[in-house]
């Protein structure tokens, strides 16, 4: 896959709005369905609550555990979106809680093709290529996916989603490279607290 042709989407913030001369201090933030992480972790988190109705026991600790981590991951993201505003820290932590939740998804439905005997695909397996090219339609959602997860066997099901958190992994992996390097640019919002003091005193000095 090339980097290029599969970009997460950050969302954007307009250039600071102006008071004075003074920037605002908590920039317009949130807007995280408008992510492809967080589009491709509902997907992943739809998916994974049929693919765990379908072929594993409602009653086991298994069930919980992987709808929960698909949940974790889809969650995460909505919550760090929405405290980016006052908090780059937080926002940084939440999309690593989420990445590694889906991390431990990855893990359990590759155990479950093991241990059920089943093969995983490999990158250049034709069915792969198929699953991974869906992601690249404007208009994709969990019904895109549908006849791969609810009309499948579960070699085909899990296969799928292992592609799906595969993708979704790359994109928050981006995500929170962009976050780095935006903390370490700008700092976080007690960093930005100070300059905005600072560049509101001044203002006020020249008025």
């Amino acid at each position: 896959m090339r980097r290029s042709d599969f970009q997460v989407i950050l969302v954007t913030h307009s250039d600071d709005k102006q008071i004075g001369d003074t920037p605002e201090l908590i920039p317009p933030h949130g807007g995280y369905r408008d992510l492809k992480s967080y589009q491709m972790s509902e997907i992943v988190y739809d998916g994974t609550v049929v693919f765990c109705d379908r072929f594993i026991d409602r009653r086991s600790r298994t069930h919980d555990q992987m709808v929960q981590a698909a949940r974790s991951g889809k969650q995460n993201i909505a919550e760090g979106s929405m405290a980016s505003g006052t908090s780059k820290k937080t926002e940084l932590k939440l999309i690593g809680v989420a990445r590694a939740s889906l991390e431990e998804l990855l893990v359990d439905f590759q155990d479950y093709l093991r241990q059920h005997g089943l093969p995983p695909w490999g990158k250049d397996h034709a069915k792969a290529r198929e699953v991974r090219a869906l992601c690249y339609r404007s208009n994709r959602s969990y019904a895109t996916y549908k006849p791969y997860i609810e009309d499948a066997q579960a070699e085909v099901a899990a296969n799928t989603l292992i592609c799906v958190i595969h993708q979704t992994n790359y994109l928050l992996d981006q995500q929170l490279r962009a976050l780095e390097r935006e903390f370490i640019e700008e700092g976080g919002f007690t960093e930005k607290l100070y300059r905005v003091r600072s560049q509101r005193r001044d203002w006020k000095r020249k008025t």
